[in-house]
């Protein structure tokens, strides 16, 4: 039993998403933040061989072919007294849905930039994404074993791009081969680098911290000086580090490093535990679930992480983590109170009560059994199609929080199975693929074909991968005559008159919502101008 209050329990919870465009390192930066949070004891480079070399991360079958993040996993571990919930997302574009709403869990991001490139296009996207949410951001500049852009340089493109006050941390003294390590701002410590020797498949320890003053032996003649130097014109030029302006969203401090060689890790994990904020009060509504008779008004509310009542939301579901058991994993993100094993939860939208007897805390598939929880933490409820992402629960199932967005697809192609027997199983795997958020399905309201949508074609990839796997299905894509899919609201009657007049095109997605499917984007243009009472939109929210 916690001595702790809740207060002082959700106050040690650090739950915190990396984000990055591919190849950014991010999931070699997850392994290696794990390696020194002491959760595990070798990091396994995403390429690298041998079954106990593997990323902890990545542990689906195409994860690891393909050396790429296409799902959103948790890690949960206990360092330096207090609770790390880290959030790995995909990076691939193709996969932004997952990330964006494994972001609604997030309190505070960790912005991975490769030092060679600087921002990328997704970094952008998913920086976006942060700033409407308000979340804090922390920037890792990683890759310093290889040749890197001039620091300064890199510093300027985050202040013009992303309109934010960069401030230094550390301060690297150069890259590449000629990387001798970094200094710390303010206090002047210098942390040595150590060069893998040619050859070597060790890795070597970096040497101790000491003062940037007396470290002239790590550098080659002249390089001293310069070093010093530099520190004093960071100082001068960059604005210190003010934790309410990094929490405000105007901020970010910037660390510098190499995930592969475990180079500037510790200081991450430090700073993370230091400055990212624990949980955040969270805007909600308290209402009846739907059919309630005489339920009363809903009231706006906000939910404090250290009030009594268990409250959260599902922000990803996750199938078949252990295939022998066919199970279905809820990613629920606790927002108040203090969990235990066995209590009962209310989900708002359905009214359905859960008994949640085994709940799991996550190491990416790992899995051990969760006696309790507080405001911060991700704990799985395995359920068998009773959780939906966006679902609120609660004690009393009258809570509810903002649902989680649904995007239109950009591309839509139909599905069917080669074994004409196994449509029935066909139907059953693609409700479970659109539960989780992989895909989107819509059911055409005249014929039996299925459409699925997705936002880049590497998803369908997945999908016929996962299909075949985990169901044993082959099935085959194939173009369909859709390019855009918006849903659709108003007045019953207008929605009724344009749904007789565009029967054809139709559809229904997983919740039933109607859909209409345009064939180009100026027939999509042409119907809006046609029915002005019609609402025909590209976002639906969940939950």
């Amino acid at each position: 039993m916690s001595k702790l209050t809740l207060e002082q329990e959700a106050g040690r919870r650090r739950t915190f998403a990396i984000i990055a465009h591919p190849d950014a390192g991010k999931t070699t930066l997850t392994e290696h933040i794990l390696l020194s949070g002491g959760a595990i004891r070798a990091a396994g480079a995403v390429r690298a061989r041998g079954e106990n070399r593997r990323t902890q991360s990545d542990w689906m079958k195409i994860e690891k072919e393909r050396g790429i993040s296409v799902s959103a996993s948790v890690m949960t571990f206990e360092h330096d007294g207090k609770m790390f919930n880290l959030l790995d997302t995909p990076g691939h574009e193709d996969f932004s849905e997952d990330t964006y709403r494994t972001l609604t869990a997030a309190d505070c991001a960790i912005m991975v930039l490769d030092a060679a490139k600087g921002i990328e296009p997704q970094t952008l996207k998913l920086f976006e994404v942060c700033r409407l949410r308000d979340i804090p951001i922390i920037t890792f500049i990683n890759k310093l074993d290889r040749e890197a852009q001039d620091p300064m340089a890199l510093l300027d493109e985050i202040a013009s791009r992303l309109q934010l006050d960069p401030a230094p941390i550390w301060w690297p003294a150069e890259s590449g081969n000629r990387l001798r390590g970094m200094v710390e701002m303010g206090t002047g410590r210098f942390q040595p680098y150590a060069k893998k020797p040619a050859g070597s498949k060790d890795e070597v320890a970096h040497p101790a911290a000491l003062p940037l003053s007396e470290a002239a032996e790590y550098f080659e003649e002249g390089e001293h000086q310069a070093m010093i130097d530099a520190q004093e014109l960071v100082e001068a030029g960059y604005p210190t580090f003010d934790r309410q302006s990094f929490l405000e969203g105007h901020m970010t401090p910037v660390l510098w490093g190499s995930a592969l060689r475990h180079f500037g890790i510790d200081e991450l994990l430090a700073a993370i535990g230091e400055w990212a904020p624990p949980p955040k009060v969270m805007p909600a509504r308290k209402e009846a679930p739907p059919e309630t008779r005489n339920a009363p008004a809903p009231v706006e509310l906000t939910v404090q992480p250290g009030s009594n009542e268990v409250t959260g939301f599902v922000f990803k579901v996750q199938a078949n983590m252990d295939p022998n058991h066919r199970d279905r994993i809820a990613m629920f993100r606790m927002a108040s109170g203090s969990f235990k094993r066995g209590m009962k939860l209310k989900v708002q939208n359905t009214g359905k009560q859960l008994s949640v007897n085994a709940p799991i805390m996550f190491f990416a598939s790992d899995r051990e059994l969760a006696d309790d929880a507080f405001a911060g933490d991700v704990i799985g409820i395995p359920n068998h199609g009773v959780l939906r992402v966006g679902d609120s629960l609660s004690e009393s199932g009258m809570i509810r929080f903002a649902g989680l967005p649904n995007f239109a697809p950009e591309i839509l192609q139909r599905v069917r199975v080669k074994d004409p027997l196994k449509a029935k199983h066909l139907k059953k795997a693609l409700d479970g693929l659109a539960e989780e958020g992989v895909t989107q399905l819509f059911r055409p309201e005249i014929g039996a074909d299925f459409i699925v949508g997705a936002v880049g074609q590497l998803q369908f990839e997945v999908m016929a991968d996962r299909l075949g796997e985990e169901y044993g299905l082959e099935v085959i894509f194939e173009h369909s005559p859709y390019a855009e899919a918006r849903w659709i609201d108003g007045e019953k009657a207008d929605v009724e008159d344009f749904m007789s007049k565009y029967r054809g095109q139709m559809a229904r997605d997983i919740d039933q919502a109607p859909v209409f499917l345009a064939k180009s984007s100026w027939e999509t243009g042409y119907v809006m101008e046609r029915f002005p009472k019609v609402a025909f939109t590209k976002t639906k929210e969940r939950g």
